[in-house]
C-alpha cells in the first residue's frame, strides 16, 4: 500500500523525481467559477456574497448585515466551551502567543560616519483578514495561528471569515478560538466570495490589507487573484511530512507520525527516508497494525498509496539532502543526535528535533506557527509569523557632510544613467550652502 524505494540503487536523483509532485491541474470550469464570483463580488458587492452564500453553503441571510458575527455570538461561544477544551485553547494560544512575542521585528537606527542616520520604521498592517475553513471540521487552532500573530504584531481590526452552516450557524469552538486570540470582527462567509469581500470590500464590509490562512482550491485561486490588490501569505497545498530517521527510532512512533499526516487528506504526502533498512519493514508492519485502528483510515490509506514513500539511503547525510531536495512542510529528524544533521537541513518549513518531537505538537500547542509552505515551497518561503503583519518603512536623514561626501559619487551615477537632474537635486543643495557660508 506504500512504495518502497532504495536510493542506493536508484540513486538521490532518481528517488527526488519519483516523489516529485507533478503540478497540479485545475479545472477550467473551476478557474472560470474563481473569476465570476470575483467580478461579481467585485461589481456587485453585497447582493454578490447573498447570492453566493445561499448557493454555495445553503444559508439565505435576509441582508449583509446578517453575514456579520455579533458579539454576542462570540461571547456565547466562549461561555460554552467545555473546561478540557477551554483549558487547552488557553494553554495553546498562551504558548503561539509567547512564542511570537519574541519574533516581532523591531524598528532600528544607525549612524554614519559623516553623521547620517539611516534605519527602518516598523508599523502593524492597520487591519488583516483570516480565513478559516470549515464545514466538513472546525478548526480552532488555525484561528489561533493566524490571529495572535497578527495582535502580537500590533494589527488594529482582525478580521474573521469562516463558511457558515445551511443555518448560518458557525461552529461555536472556532468563535470561541478567535474571542481568545483578539478577532475583532467576523463574518459568516466562505469560498472565494470570502476573499473577494476582504480584497475589494462591500458597502457592508471593509476591505482589508492582507489575507492569511488556508482554503479549499476556490480560496487558493482566489488569493492568488487577488494578490496585488492586497498582500497574501501563501497559497497552501496539501499537507506533509518527510521523517529522517535512524536504526534507534520506534517504528511505532515512526508509523504513527505517517498515518498523522496521511488521515489528513488523500492528497497528503508522508514519506520516511532511512539509512537503516531494518527500520523500514519494521514500520511498514507498524502502518498496516495502527491503519487498521484509525477512523479516518480510509483517507489515509488513500494518501499513502498515492504520496507516501519509504525510502532507504545510503547515509543520513544522503537523507538529509533528500530531504533538501523535498523542500518539505515539516521534517522530523527522528535520530540520536538532530543537532548533527540540523546545520545540513537547507529547505524546510518547521524542523521537529528528536523522537519525542511528534509533528503534531507543532499543528497544535508548540508555539510556532503551523501555516507552513508546503509543496517544495521551503525553498523560498517561510511560516507565518509576525514578520507578515508589519511592514517596513526605510529612514534616511543626511548630514551636511553625508552629502558632501556623496555627491560626487551621485552626480557619477546619475549621469550613467541619464538621469542629469537627480545629480543636480544634490548639487544645488551644496551650491546653496556654500554661497551661505561666503
Amino acid at each position: 500500500m506504500i512504495r518502497s524505494l532504495d536510493a542506493r540503487t536508484l540513486g538521490l536523483d532518481a528517488v527526488a523525481a519519483a516523489l516529485a509532485r507533478s503540478a497540479e491541474t485545475v479545472a477550467p470550469e473551476i478557474h472560470h467559477a474563481v473569476d465570476e464570483i470575483l467580478a461579481a463580488v467585485r461589481t456587485r458587492g453585497d447582493a454578490a456574497l447573498l447570492e453566493c452564500t445561499e448557493r454555495f453553503d445553503g444559508f439565505r441571510a435576509p441582508s449583509a448585515a446578517a453575514l456579520a458575527i455579533s458579539p454576542a455570538e462570540f461571547e456565547a461561544a466562549e461561555r460554552g466551551l467545555a473546561p478540557t477544551i477551554r483549558a487547552a485553547l488557553v494553554y495553546a494560544a498562551e504558548r503561539i502567543e509567547r512564542y511570537h512575542a519574541a519574533a516581532v521585528p523591531k524598528s532600528w537606527r544607525l549612524t554614519d560616519e559623516h553623521g547620517s542616520v539611516l534605519g527602518q520604521e516598523v508599523r502593524p498592517l492597520d487591519r488583516v483578514g483570516l480565513y478559516v475553513p470549515g464545514g466538513r471540521a472546525a478548526y480552532p487552532s488555525t484561528v489561533l495561528m493566524t490571529a495572535i500573530p497578527a495582535r502580537v504584531a500590533g494589527v488594529r481590526d482582525i478580521v474573521l471569515v469562516t463558511p457558515p452552516g445551511r443555518d448560518g450557524a458557525v461552529e461555536p469552538v472556532v468563535l470561541a478560538a478567535a474571542r481568545l486570540a483578539g478577532v475583532t470582527e467576523g463574518w459568516r462567509l466562505g469560498g472565494a466570495q470570502a476573499i473577494g469581500a476582504l480584497a475589494y470590500g462591500t458597502a457592508t464590509i471593509r476591505r482589508v490589507d492582507k489575507i492569511v490562512g488556508p482554503g479549499n482550491i476556490f480560496v487558493a485561486l482566489a488569493k492568488a487573484r487577488v494578490f496585488g490588490e492586497v498582500g497574501i501569505d501563501m497559497i497552501a497545498g496539501p499537507s506533509e511530512v518527510v521523517v529522517v530517521a535512524d536504526a534507534a527510532a520506534d517504528p511505532a512512533w515512526v508509523a504513527g507520525d505517517l498515518l498523522a499526516q496521511a488521515e489528513h487528506d488523500p492528497m497528503a504526502r508522508a514519506v520516511l527516508i532511512t539509512d537503516a533498512g531494518g527500520l523500514l519493514s519494521a514500520v511498514a508492519r507498524e502502518i498496516e497494525r495502527q491503519l487498521a485502528a484509525l477512523p479516518r483510515r480510509e483517507i489515509a490509506a488513500q494518501a499513502l498509496a498515492a504520496n507516501g514513500a519509504l525510502v532507504q539511503v545510503a547515509s543520513l547525510h544522503d537523507a538529509v539532502e533528500l530531504a533538501n531536495r523535498l523542500a518539505p512542510e515539516h521534517l522530523e529528524l527522528m535520530v540520536a543526535v538532530p543537532a548533527d544533521l540540523l546545520p545540513r537541513v537547507r529547505h524546510a518549513g518547521a524542523v521537529f528535533l528528536g523522537g519525542h518531537t511528534p509533528e503534531v505538537v507543532g499543528d497544535y500547542v508548540a508555539g510556532p506557527n503551523h501555516v507552513l509552505p508546503t509543496g517544495g515551497t521551503a525553498r523560498f518561503g517561510s511560516p507565518l509569523g509576525t514578520e507578515d503583519f508589519v511592514k517596513r518603512s526605510s529612514i534616511i536623514e543626511y548630514s551636511p557632510g553625508g552629502l558632501a561626501a556623496a555627491a560626487a559619487h551621485l552626480t557619477a551615477l546619475s549621469r550613467l544613467e541619464g538621469l542629469e537632474g537627480h545629480g543636480r537635486a544634490a548639487e544645488l543643495r551644496l551650491a546653496s550652502e556654500g554661497r551661505a557660508k561666503a
